[in-house]
């Protein structure tokens, strides 16, 4: 299956946090949009990775993905190496994105930083005809991406570039809840974590206020760049 855009997570819920609202707005536009997650984040405090993985499943149904699939890294110890950029150039090979989203470049989480660096690194060398890579059985022709974007995360980083998402704010927001185990709920007996605080949504709905101001819209996600983005005209910057 050939995606228009690809989200690369270090865990599950990351893709929800930081571009679940760029995610929903894409799919309504008719583009196909999948999610990698690297981990299963057998490592969280709250939730098991068979839970995390029913919960990225009903996400994917919320936002509408077209594919979701967990590569099984080692939460916590994953490496920017050539085993799991192996494991990340064959996805991006076998999905074909134009466009990649990756993790911050850099956030509270070590995970983030990592992922950000194996998914920037990884759509590079998917281009390149001299590494081989298979699937089923066949061998994958290179794939590079015309552009990797990072979405921001816990850590406030100013963006490159903000995308309204105010019209799917309230979908977001579905995909993220979807993670039941992680998130806010009075009734867990499960121990308090950083992203478990009531305080946190209110950070997440803070932020993306503060992103949408500044482009003059309600709700907005930001990204970062490592490349020079290129127009055809200044209109289409507006």
């Amino acid at each position: 299956m050939k995606l228009d855009i690809l989200v690369l997570a270090a865990h599950p819920d990351d893709a929800e946090l930081g571009c679940g609202g760029t995610i929903a707005k894409h799919v309504s536009l008719g583009h196909k949009v999948g999610v990698v997650d690297f981990t299963k984040g057998e490592l969280g405090t709250r939730g098991t990775p068979q839970t995390r993985d029913e919960e990225a499943a009903e996400s994917a149904r919320i936002l509408g993905l077209s594919a979701r699939e967990n590569l099984g890294l080692k939460d916590g110890f994953f490496q920017n190496d050539k085993e799991n950029q192996i494991a990340v150039i064959r996805a991006i090979r076998k999905y074909r994105p134009e466009i990649v989203l990756a993790n911050a470049v850099y956030d509270r989480h070590p995970d983030h930083g990592k992922g950000a660096e194996l998914a920037y690194d990884s759509c590079f060398l998917a281009g390149l005809a001299k590494i081989e890579t298979s699937q089923d059985g066949k061998i994958q022709a290179p794939w590079r991406p015309k552009a990797v974007y990072h979405y921001i995360q816990s850590q406030l980083i100013e963006p490159d570039f903000v995308i309204d998402i105010s019209a799917f704010w309230d979908k977001k927001m579905e995909a993220v809840r979807a993670f039941r185990t992680q998130f806010y709920d009075p009734a867990s007996k499960e121990p308090d974590t950083y992203i478990s605080n009531p305080g946190f949504l209110k950070l997440l709905e803070s932020r993306a206020n503060e992103f949408g101001h500044a482009i003059g819209t309600s709700y907005g996600e930001g990204f970062t760049v490592r490349r020079i983005i290129g127009a055809n005209n200044l209109f289409d910057l507006i």
